[in-house]
This record gives structure tokens, C-alpha cells and sequence, in this order.
């Protein structure tokens, strides 16, 4: 674990969750590590903020998870605080979807989540400190007739979360789940939704700022599932 400058991993950084949780560590004076396939939108948010650094890992590929890890324990030192926030899926009915279809989301959320937590806990239950918080959905509460291959992916990643949790609590880990309920506001949402107020939309900077909260909790008052959605969400 780091002694001075704390090390914060944000696996899947695109244009909202991700580079918000980049830019709300690295203002806390973290070194963030920014994790996607490619380096595309990672590399130029590395120049813009202070320590990044952007690096290639396919959390579906254990070999390209290992990878990562390993270069980034190398350039930064051991991880503090690792986000899982990548939540690709596809959409459609049970009719729809194919068998590869539902496994590629399965491995993206639940898989991928597995692979990159078991890369950081040991340090973390060496240290008896740091955090791992999952970036989840309450599509994990109820499948939606769209969600045929989203919502058993989102669910897995749930249960794996809360296993995680009461494994590695009694260490000194704390694995919480961040269930966002709403449409996200990035350009590509916008694009897709035009008509929509603001109100429609959660904020990534909100959000990042909620996760960054959970991360400096103490450990006598934890908090596993947290929900967020934008004040005009119907729930």
C-alpha cells in the first residue's frame, strides 16, 4: 500500500463515470490509474490530470488484467482504492439476445470484477486498509424485459460484491456497491436522448463525488449498498 501518495485504479474510463471518479481522486491528491481497452479517451485524460496514467486492460482477459496490475504496482505502487465502474451490456428480450450476447456481459461486470479485485486484495488484507467499490445497477433488483442479458450480469456483480464485503470487512477492506438507478449524463446519452431535461440525467460528477465519500468512511460506520439517481428519477 502506498505510504505517502495514495493509488486509485478507475477501471472502465470513458466520458462520464470514469474520467468524473478520475478527476474527483486525482483532486483529493490521489495517482490515478485509468483503465479501458484502449487509450483512445484514456491517454488524453492522463495529460490532464496531475500523476495519471492510462493503461490497456480487458478485464474479460485474465492475462490483460494481469498485465495491468502488474504495471501499474511497478509505476505507482499498490492500490488504496480500485473502482469497477465498466458497465457495458446489451439490450434486449430473452427472445433477442444470444448465448454470447449474455456471457460478454457476464464476463464484462461479473467476471471482470473478480479478476481485477483479486489482483489488489492482498496487499489491502496485508495493510488492513483500502477500498474496492463496484459501480452497479438496480437492474441487479429486477430483470426488465430489455435487460435479458444486463440484468443477471448486474445481479452476479451485486452478490459477488456483497461475498466480498463480508469476506474482507473483518480485514480491514471495505467493498461497497454503488447502485445507480437512471441515465447517466455523457455525450453519448445526450445524443441519444435529445428531448430529455436535465433533471432526466444523473450527473458523473455527482456521483464520483458520492463514491469518493464511501471510500473516507470509518470503519465503524461502513456502508455496503448505496443508491444514487437524480432527484426527478420515478422509484
Amino acid at each position: 500500500m502506498s505510504l505517502q501518495t495514495p493509488v486509485c485504479v478507475v477501471v472502465g474510463v470513458g466520458a462520464g463515470n470514469g474520467a468524473a471518479l478520475a478527476r474527483r481522486f486525482t483532486t483529493a491528491g490521489y495517482r490515478v490509474a485509468l483503465l479501458a481497452r484502449s487509450v483512445q479517451v484514456t491517454q488524453k485524460l492522463a495529460t490532464e490530470l496531475e500523476g495519471a496514467r492510462a493503461y490497456v486492460c480487458d478485464v474479460t482477459d485474465a492475462a490483460s488484467v494481469e498485465r495491468a496490475f502488474g504495471a501499474i504496482r511497478t509505476e505507482l505502487g499498490e492500490v488504496d482504492v480500485l473502482i469497477h465502474n465498466p458497465g457495458s451490456g446489451v439490450w434486449g428480450n430473452v427472445e433477442d439476445i444470444t448465448p454470447e450476447d449474455f456471457e460478454a456481459s457476464w464476463r464484462t461486470n461479473a467476471l471482470g470484477g473478480l479478476l481485477v479485485a483479486q489482483q489488489v486484495i492482498p496487499a489491502m488484507k496485508k495493510h488492513r486498509r483500502g477500498g474496492i467499490v463496484f459501480i452497479g445497477a438496480t437492474a441487479s433488483r429486477r430483470g426488465g424485459a430489455k435487460m435479458a442479458a444486463f440484468a443477471p450480469a448486474k445481479a452476479a456483480q451485486k452478490s459477488l460484491a456483497e461475498s466480498m464485503a463480508r469476506h474482507l470487512w473483518p480485514a480491514g477492506v471495505h467493498v461497497a456497491l454503488v447502485l445507480v438507478d437512471g441515465v447517466v449524463n455523457s455525450p453519448a446519452s445526450r445524443k441519444r436522448m435529445p428531448d430529455k431535461p436535465d433533471s432526466f440525467f444523473a450527473e458523473p460528477d455527482a456521483i464520483a463525488d458520492q463514491v469518493f465519500q464511501l471510500t473516507q468512511q470509518k470503519s465503524s460506520a461502513w456502508t455496503f449498498e448505496l443508491e444514487v439517481r437524480p432527484y426527478a428519477e420515478v422509484w
